[in-house]
């Protein structure tokens, strides 16, 4: 049997691993410069296995606007290649044959309200995520009130206490969108 506070203390971790998914997805959205981290999600089919770009080159930013993919085995070049452009990311790969140049165009004005329309899609997910773990705890409590015999003060103040976690952790990932939103917007 649990108690109100470990009920409390096991909502807010799952709160700050939902505030920890939103910054992982952030890191995937393109801003007009470039980073590493765009190529996350790009998996390669390598020996018929899909494998996590990451794990088959060293990836490194070069003068701000282009990606360098240096594999560390040379005969993964093409699966790379074609891993990238089938990633929907809209990012051309020139191979020299020894490593991969990805060049970070600045973005147009309306690709970059497309992100910011994902920015906020991620950001409206992750506040459902907050608000259903608000949900749970709050079943919860309502089942230790029965068990525990907790009086109706002791119920409402520990559904304060989880209103008050839950508008800090929804506050904190609407401070991540908008913050997103202007770095995506920055030319």
């Amino acid at each position: 049997m649990s108690t109100a506070t470990e009920v409390m203390q096991a909502s807010e971790e799952r709160m700050k691993k939902a505030v920890g998914s939103l910054m992982g997805e952030f890191q995937t959205i393109r801003t007009g410069r470039a980073n590493p981290s765009l190529l996350d999600r790009v998996e390669v089919e390598y020996y018929g296995t899909p494998t996590p770009l990451k794990a088959l080159a060293n990836i490194a930013t070069q003068e701000g606007r282009t990606l360098v993919i240096q594999p560390y085995d040379k005969t993964g070049l093409k699966d790379i290649e074609q891993a990238i452009h089938k990633s929907g990311l809209g990012l051309t790969p020139n191979n020299d044959g020894s490593v991969i140049r990805i060049n970070i165009p600045p973005m147009t004005e309306e690709r970059r309200k497309e992100m910011v329309k994902m920015v906020k899609k991620f950001g409206e997910e992750s506040r459902v995520a907050i608000r259903n773990i608000r949900r749970d705890a709050g079943d919860q409590l309502k089942k230790l009130k029965t068990e525990l015999n907790l009086s109706e003060d002791d119920m409402r103040s520990q559904e304060e206490s989880l209103q008050k976690l839950t508008d800090k952790y929804v506050k904190e990932i609407d401070k991540h969108v908008a913050d997103k939103e202007v770095d995506v917007m920055e030319v």
